[in-house]
């Protein structure tokens, strides 16, 4: 790994899967090194007739410019380089490489189209975690503006709201009602999500292994009693998520988590 003032330069190999990530932490890199006007913009030529000092801040510019290329070559992989290895400045060589994959404007055109249509049609699956699937939203999101698309935090917050499964339903009310948090960011809508989620996932194992251990223990003249036990269970249910609704109304989204968390044991 090269280093630069203890910083390191190999970050991520542009493979041909990782563009949009890739292209970001490489700009990331030039904008510390101080190189990401040059691979934007490119440097000019000094003139015949250039002063010593012209010169010298065209010698400069020419070093840093090869220090930026380097960048690039380092974190290709061995197809890329083949494309951009005769390639002298850093500028050539970026466009090269985002040509390939961003495409002319019509091309982004036509991949927005398809990105947008994706990105509505995105639905949380029930066997998936949150994280993973606001992962992949994001990545739609990413490539989106990389095609030029601007997309607000509050419009991927909206989308992930009305996206998720059923088991979200409560949380996702307390977060709409809840008169401290209008608009929650990304990351803490997700770290929101996330507690609920183990909350979830706690207590429908608590209620297997409750489950597990009655069908063992349960006899054909208990049948009853278990079968009026679980619709009792079923209104206890009823009745939290109709006093969840109420009191996110006026408490805030850390105070509803907490009142699920403590009426957790109706669930099991």
């Amino acid at each position: 790994m090269a280093n630069n003032g203890g910083f390191g330069t190999n970050i991520l190999v542009l493979d041909g899967k990782n563009w949009e990530r890739w292209s970001a932490m490489m700009k990331s890199l030039f904008g510390a090194q101080d190189v990401l006007e040059l691979v934007e913009n490119g440097y000019k030529d000094v003139a015949a007739n250039a002063t010593d000092v012209q010169r010298a801040a065209f010698k400069g510019q020419k070093k840093k410019d090869c220090k930026a290329l380097f960048y690039i070559q380092q974190n290709v992989d061995s197809n890329h380089f083949e494309n951009i290895s005769k390639i002298t400045r850093s500028k050539e060589a970026w466009d090269i490489l985002a040509k390939y994959y961003e495409g002319s404007d019509d091309v982004k055109q036509v991949k927005l189209q398809s990105l947008r249509r994706k990105y509505e049609l995105m639905l949380m699956e029930d066997d998936q975690r949150i994280s993973d699937y606001i992962s992949m939203l994001l990545t739609v999101v990413n490539q989106k503006k990389a095609c030029g698309e601007e997309v607000s935090d509050q419009q991927v917050v909206g989308k992930i709201m009305r996206s998720l499964t059923s088991k979200f339903y409560f949380i996702v009310v307390a977060i709409q009602e809840s008169k401290d948090v209008k608009t929650p960011k990304i990351e803490e809508l997700q770290s929101s999500l996330e507690a609920h989620e183990m909350l979830v996932i706690e207590i429908s194992s608590e209620k297997s292994a409750q489950q597990a251990l009655q069908a063992k223990i349960t006899k054909k003249d208990g049948y009853d009693k278990n079968s009026k036990k679980r619709e009792g269970n079923e209104s206890s249910i009823r009745e939290i998520g109709a006093s969840l609704m109420k009191r996110v109304k006026t408490q805030s989204l850390v105070q509803v988590l907490v009142i699920i968390k403590n009426k957790k044991k109706y669930f099991c």
